[in-house]
This record gives C-alpha cells, sequence and structure tokens, in this order.
C-alpha cells in the first residue's frame, strides 16, 4: 500500500490552487448549470449518449489528450469510459464517476437548474453531477497552480444507478493496477462514507396447487399461506445489532378470492455490513423447504453490491484526506451508511478509496436535491490537495 501520509499532507502548500477556485466560483458553477442542463436518465440511451459526448470532451480540453481512452458500449445502458491520462510519479490514481442520474427525461422543463444565494438546486445536481465537476476543476486548479498531478484513470459510468449491470465489470478492470481510487459520489451532510451496506435483491416464488375455496379446499394447497409462512421466517434472518435488515417490500399472488393461490412471490431487499453476514442470509435463503410436498419453494435474484468495509487502505486514505483538510483550514468527518455505490465493487478488491468526496448538500432522488456551493467548490479544493499528494 502507497498511500501518500498525513505528513507529507502537512508539508504541501495549496493556497494557490485554493485561491484559483475560490476566485473562480462563478465559473464553476457555470459549467455546473451547463451540464445539468443536459438531462442524462438512466434509462434514455440517446440522452446518455449524447451527455458521455460532451464529457468526453471536457476531459480532454481539461487533462489533455488521453494516452489511451476505450469507450465500452452497452446496448441497453450508458456507456463506459475508461481514460488514462499521464502524470508524475508510479501511483496511478482512479477518479470514479457515474453520470447517469434517476429523474426522467422532461424534469428540466419542471425543475430546471436555478441558484438561490449559495445554494444549488436541479435534477441530479448532488447525486452526482456536481461531483464530476468537482473533479475537472480541481485538476484544472493544479494545473493553473503549477503543482503537479499524477497519472489518472477515469471512468464515467452510466447505469449506477441501476445497479451497474453493465458497467460493474468495467469498473472493477480498470481497478487493475492503481494506487487508490476517488469516488465522487456526494457526502452525508459532507462526511466521508468509509462503510457501506452490501445490497441483496431477492425473488422467492412460491407456486401451490389451485383449487376452488368453496367447493375443493382440501384439493389446494395456498402458495399464498406457504409464502406468508417463509416471510415470517425471514424476520428471524434480520438482525440489526449486526447490521443485517431484511425487507419484504414486495408480495403478491393468486388470482381471484374463491381460489386458492397457486402462485405467490415476494421481492425481498437484504442489507449487510460485512460479508459473514452475507454467507448467513444466503444460508438461510437456501435453507428455504417448503411445508408440504405438494409446494416448490424458489429463491433467485443475488448480491448486487458486496459489503464495503474500512480497511486499512481506506483508514490511510481518510488520514490523508484529513491531513490536507486540516491544510486547507477546515475539518472532514466520516461515516457509515446503508446504501451502496460503485465504491463496493472496487473496496472488495482490495482498492484503497474515498467514497463521499463528491458535493456537500442533501437530497438525494428527491425533488429539493439541492449543494451548497461554496462547501462544494471547498470541497473542490480538497480534491485538488489529495490528487496532487499522490504525485508528491
Amino acid at each position: 500500500m502507497d498511500i501518500p501520509s498525513a505528513d507529507l499532507a502537512r508539508t504541501l502548500d495549496l493556497s494557490v490552487a485554493r485561491r484559483w477556485l475560490l476566485d473562480r466560483r462563478a465559473d464553476l458553477l457555470a459549467e455546473l448549470g451547463d451540464y445539468v442542463s443536459r438531462e442524462t436518465p438512466s434509462d434514455s440511451k440517446p440522452h446518455l449518449d449524447a451527455g458521455l459526448d460532451w464529457l468526453s470532451g471536457r476531459l480532454t480540453e481539461v487533462l489533455g489528450p488521453p494516452e489511451s481512452v476505450r469507450r465500452v458500449p452497452s446496448a441497453t445502458h450508458g456507456d463506459t469510459l475508461v481514460a488514462d491520462f499521464a502524470g508524475v510519479g508510479p501511483r496511478r490514481l482512479l477518479v470514479l464517476c457515474h453520470y447517469d442520474t434517476v429523474w426522467g427525461a422532461g424534469t428540466l422543463a419542471e425543475r430546471p437548474f436555478v441558484v438561490e444565494g449559495r445554494i444549488a438546486r436541479g435534477p441530479g445536481v448532488f447525486d452526482m453531477k456536481a461531483g464530476l465537476v468537482q473533479a475537472l476543476w480541481a485538476v484544472r486548479a493544479l494545473d493553473a497552480a503549477g503543482l503537479s498531478r499524477p497519472p489518472l484513470r477515469v471512468v464515467l459510468n452510466g447505469d449506477e444507478e441501476l445497479g451497474s449491470p453493465s458497467s460493474r465489470p468495467v469498473l472493477e478492470a480498470a481497478a487493475d493496477g492503481v494506487t487508490a481510487a476517488l469516488v465522487l459520489e456526494p457526502g452525508l451532510a459532507g462526511a466521508l462514507k468509509t462503510a457501506r451496506k452490501g445490497i441483496g435483491m431477492f425473488r422467492i416464488d412460491v407456486t401451490g396447487v389451485e383449487a376452488h375455496a368453496g367447493l375443493d379446499p382440501e384439493k389446494g394447497i395456498s402458495a399464498i399461506d406457504e409464502l406468508a409462512r417463509i416471510v415470517l421466517t425471514l424476520r428471524a434472518v434480520q438482525d440489526l445489532a449486526r447490521g443485517t435488515s431484511v425487507n419484504v417490500g414486495t408480495i403478491a399472488g393468486g388470482t381471484r378470492g374463491n381460489v386458492i393461490a397457486g402462485h405467490a412471490w415476494a421481492a425481498v431487499d437484504v442489507r449487510v455490513a460485512d460479508p459473514a453476514e452475507a454467507r448467513r442470509v444466503d444460508a438461510a435463503l437456501g435453507s428455504l423447504e417448503p411445508g408440504d410436498p405438494r409446494l416448490t419453494v424458489t429463491v433467485g435474484g443475488g448480491w448486487n453490491r458486496p459489503p464495503m468495509t474500512r480497511t486499512p487502505g481506506i483508514a490511510a486514505m481518510v488520514d490523508l484526506a484529513r491531513a490536507l483538510a486540516a491544510r486547507l483550514g477546515g475539518d472532514l468527518s466520516e461515516c457509515a451508511v446503508g446504501g451502496g455505490s460503485d465504491a463496493n465493487f472496487l473496496a472488495a478488491l482490495g482498492v484503497p478509496l474515498l467514497d463521499g468526496l463528491g458535493a456537500v448538500g442533501a437530497g438525494a432522488h428527491a425533488r429539493d436535491e439541492h449543494i451548497d456551493v461554496d462547501a462544494t467548490v471547498a470541497r473542490a479544493a480538497l480534491v485538488a490537495a489529495i490528487v496532487h499528494a499522490f504525485a508528491c
């Protein structure tokens, strides 16, 4: 593990880059407004392609021509861009951002990008368009201040809000050979996210025997009754003290009130804090057996994201970031959260990383989504400092 030390961080002079960013707050905000005004909903391939075209151009304008660039196509989701840029020293830093948002095409007509004092609002501004703009402007600040930057690998994916079904293998391959990663997801009240829960998405199907509920009840066996029994069994699998939640969020079955249900199903969301709990949940789901030989029980789905734990590599990255934040006159907190991000995939591969390094604000996936512009510009200065440290 070759993470720059906190002692090194305390020696770096970052004042010129910080002042450059603060003086260009309005310009950064204008670029953010331009980006937010380019809709990139997860479910619209044409919008995603146009958005990535623009971003690819901006990367080259800011970072210069890449040493190598690869745009991995997807027929149904946003493409994934992997671009390597030259820099100083042996440490290659991975910068990861997703460019898709949860907001459908046409949302801007109802809620355009607006700035009210130090608050900026707009669909996707917090999650995570501001983070991507921060990364671009952090590099611009380093170049303007004459400060070195390390070799960078920039990865942009367009299906994170869907669970990264197409981009996951590309992200994992891109992690090969990097020293560390910066994930520009928004923080929680400005805090870094140093642990995230793993996410399992399962479906349980039960098949019973249909029969007339009044004439031949003894000839049928209810899939709904069996599923209800299984749901109660799953309650015992939940262990909140260990950070494990099991939620049966959707349930359906049967055809009519006078027909014994021949089929029923449930969608189950599982969150775990560590791999051992994931294995325990797997064992519990795998052991589900019907209470009657005429019934069948099938469990489908699986783990969408592995848990992200606070590894020694992540701890070293936090130490570096805190020292640099102090050097810039601020402080930095951390937290564990129940939601997942693409950082889960990288952490599971052992990559030291910082997640939640992006915008400061609130309202992800909500109509009141917004950022604190001043705090977000200050966070861009921190991103610049971290990037520079990897070239020292």
